[in-house]
């Protein structure tokens, strides 16, 4: 396999600008559900964590079925371990001896893995209460949008940021989701936020998807070690057991045997550029007919094919065991911060952090 490094240097463009003034918190501060629906979608979301609770659409034979795991109530989503649905950060993924160097200063980062941060920390971004500032269920676009204020040390990040996702159903069986941070002091920082859902096209009550068909336009991927933390290798995927570049969609289960624990690795996405939307999966499930495929302007792909769930009690009473969902977290590489050959994503004053993703269903 070979390796290849390169220095990208992502600067972050003034994309959109928050009121001066703070928007209504309709949700009053308390963690409830809400819910968008057109045509044959139904979505559900809670603000704990701006968390996606359910995607409910019709199959090919037009019965209605829930493709995201997820739990029926709010006290199980505070005692979630799995990060079903919801929004991750400051930073998603993982950062080395949960620590990094900016502008030649030390910070020091909450440990919640072991040495190193995973998610953003014990108590990441989601595990907060977000708060909802508008919300239209139904029409031609129904969308919401989910506010937060992350505080300078939140964490151990320096900086305060104003961060917004925004869901909204478009024509065309279509999911746009829009994360963005913007900084509210002096204090560069580091954003990469990421949405956590765990996908199962065959219902989330379907068992594992392992014959879930699935492409990734990366033809490249991020070498770890033992705790999964990038040695700085970009290695060649094609050939591997890491290959999901063919045009004939590949089965999830065909080569996860050859792997110690099953996918858990950022992909090199193809093309590259700052702000530019492209195709970067797509997934495809012949129980149902469901095809899911996924565009977005962010440089890496976290696949994930939930190895760690055990037994994990979700809605309706189903109980989810390993590989029960599969998730495709477009985001900027992990522990980016410590790598300067990786891409980089530090949010200034003046500057805006936009990570766009747009899923589109259809039926094979």
């Amino acid at each position: 396999m070979s390796k290849i490094s390169f220095l990208v240097c992502f600067c972050l463009s003034v994309a959109f600008e928050f009121a001066n003034a703070s928007p209504p918190d309709i949700s009053n501060g308390k963690a409830s559900f809400y819910e968008l629906k057109k045509g044959n979608m139904s979505l559900k979301f809670t603000n704990l964590g701006a968390t996606l609770v359910s995607f409910v659409i019709s199959d090919k034979s037009g019965k209605p079925i829930d493709i995201v795991l997820g739990y029926d109530t709010i006290e199980d989503y505070q005692k979630d371990t799995t990060y079903f649905g919801a929004i991750v950060g400051r930073v998603a993924n993982r950062i080395g001896g949960a620590q990094f160097k900016l502008n030649g200063k030390i910070f020091k980062l909450v440990a919640n893995e072991g040495k190193n941060m995973l998610h953003g920390g014990t108590k990441g971004y989601s595990k907060v209460v977000w708060k909802v500032t508008k919300h239209k269920n139904d029409g031609q676009s129904p969308y919401i949008v989910f506010t937060y204020r992350s505080a300078d040390g939140e964490e151990g990040f320096p900086g305060a940021l104003r961060v917004s996702v925004i869901y909204t159903l478009l024509s065309n069986n279509q999911l746009s989701v829009i994360m963005k941070a913007k900084s509210l002091d002096n204090k560069p920082t580091p954003v990469s936020l990421a949405q956590h859902s765990y996908w199962n096209l065959g219902g989330h009550n379907s068992g594992d998807i392992l014959t879930t068909q699935v492409q990734i336009f990366g033809q490249f991927y991020i070498a770890v070690d033992n705790d999964l933390i990038p040695t700085g290798q970009i290695l060649y995927a094609r050939g591997t057991a890491y290959d999901f570049t063919e045009p004939e969609l590949k089965p999830i289960g065909k080569r996860i045997d050859l792997l110690p624990k099953g996918y858990d690795i950022n992909y090199v996405l193809d093309n590259f550029e700052v702000n530019k939307m492209r195709k970067v999966a797509t997934v495809q499930d012949s129980r149902t007919g469901l095809r899911m495929d996924l565009s977005s302007n962010a440089p890496g792909l976290q696949f994930y094919t939930g190895n760690m769930l055990k037994d994990e009690k979700g809605k309706g009473g189903f109980v989810y065991k390993a590989r029960a969902g599969v998730c495709l977290e477009t985001q900027w590489y992990p522990n980016f911060v410590n790598q300067p050959s990786f891409p980089q994503s530090i949010v200034e004053k003046g500057k805006m952090y936009k990570h766009h993703m747009l899923y589109e269903f259809s039926i094979i």
